[in-house]
């Protein structure tokens, strides 16, 4: 396995790293052994790799506006194709349809999402559709003074996106014309969360209609149902994303489903800890079960490797990256004693090095 991390690069953003770097991954051991710097760009805050071919992509965060797009050599470096234009100040998470033709975009402070159509050779075209998400703000004065979509995925059949916009206290619904590429608001077109939550990323079991929704700003999770593309998401359950003793200031960042649709793990930034939940078979709620501290600062990102077998804590503030082995049976996570060091990570993505 090659593991591609994207690394904060600008002031703007306290980066302290230098791009994408590229790693090797033992898949016994889960360790990784560096193999360089691969793209020297700025912000590349969030990485997605082609379904079917080598291509990679990243959005390019902070006061930027663009994505990026390199085709991957038989050496595992990248080779730039081309950056375009997204639609909105710092771009925060992409997507891909399953058809493999198109990109969706979530613009952070442009408050937009765009679809780019994605040719045979992996190249971008122009912004397809652009949508301005509107809404009455949030309580927070000041992180929901306007709208704030921070995540855009598709859901394990493709026919609709969700987008959790952290200012407007919303989770949006969005079908995909595959013909036209343009967005199609659902009916109806979004579910409401509690006031001053700040809904931030979404992830969806990987067989029933269940999301998870990490809010950001009141450091919990909502479990939503949802109908065939994407409507009717109704509300199932709220409960804190940290332990109830714990009294430092936290924000909810990253939330992940194992692919055996059995736990949640989600990130918390000021708690540093990476907090598991078990799934009830029954209706999808969560149970807490334990917190594991990802010994650094400010874990922006977690992620699981396509096996489910490890999952990785990327420390932003401490710049460091944390390895820990899942028990399959019970979601457990076990410190595999690896730190990988590297400036201000943001992203991981994982690429069969077959």
């Amino acid at each position: 396995m090659i593991v591609y991390v994207g690394c904060y690069t600008t002031p703007d953003r306290s980066g302290r790293g230098k791009g994408i770097s590229a790693y090797r991954m033992d898949a016994d051991s889960g360790a990784w052994r560096p193999l360089g710097l691969v793209a020297e760009v700025a912000n590349p805050s969030y990485l997605t790799l082609h379904p079917n071919r080598s291509v990679l992509y990243c959005v390019h965060g902070g006061e930027l506006s663009d994505v990026s797009s390199f085709a991957v050599d038989p050496q595992h470096r990248l080779e730039p194709l081309g950056t375009w234009p997204c639609g909105g100040m710092n771009p925060v998470h992409i997507d891909i349809h399953s058809s493999a033709r198109w990109m969706v975009v979530a613009n952070y402070t442009g408050a937009t999402i765009a679809t780019l159509p994605i040719h045979s050779d992996g190249q971008l075209g122009a912004i397809r559709d652009l949508v301005k998400l509107s809404g009455p703000s949030g309580p927070d004065p000041e992180q929901q003074s306007s709208p704030h979509p921070h995540d855009i995925p598709f859901d394990p059949t493709g026919s609709f996106v969700l987008v959790p916009d952290k200012g407007l206290d919303r989770v949006f619904a969005f079908g995909l014309d595959a013909d036209g590429g343009r967005f199609v608001p659902a009916a109806p077109p979004f579910a409401i969360a509690e006031p001053g939550a700040g809904p931030r990323h979404a992830a969806f079991h990987p067989h029933r209609h269940w999301v998870y929704v990490v809010n950001e700003l009141n450091s919990t999770i909502t479990t939503y149902g949802f109908e065939q593309g994407g409507g009717g998401m109704a509300p199932l359950q709220t409960l804190p994303s940290v332990p109830d003793d714990v009294r430092v200031r936290n924000t909810g960042s990253e939330i992940l489903v194992h692919p055996s649709g059995r736990f949640v793990y989600v990130s918390n930034r000021g708690h540093d800890s990476v907090g598991l939940f078990a799934i009830d078979p029954s209706d999808g709620t969560l149970r807490g079960v334990a917190w594991y501290p990802t010994s650094g600062k400010t874990p922006r990102v977690i992620a699981l490797d396509p096996t489910g077998r490890y999952l990785y804590a990327a420390n932003q503030s401490s710049d460091s990256i944390v390895a820990f082995r899942v028990d399959e049976t019970t979601g457990a996570l076990t410190p595999t004693g690896q730190v990988i060091q590297t400036g201000s990570p943001s992203s991981l993505a994982f690429l069969p090095s077959g």
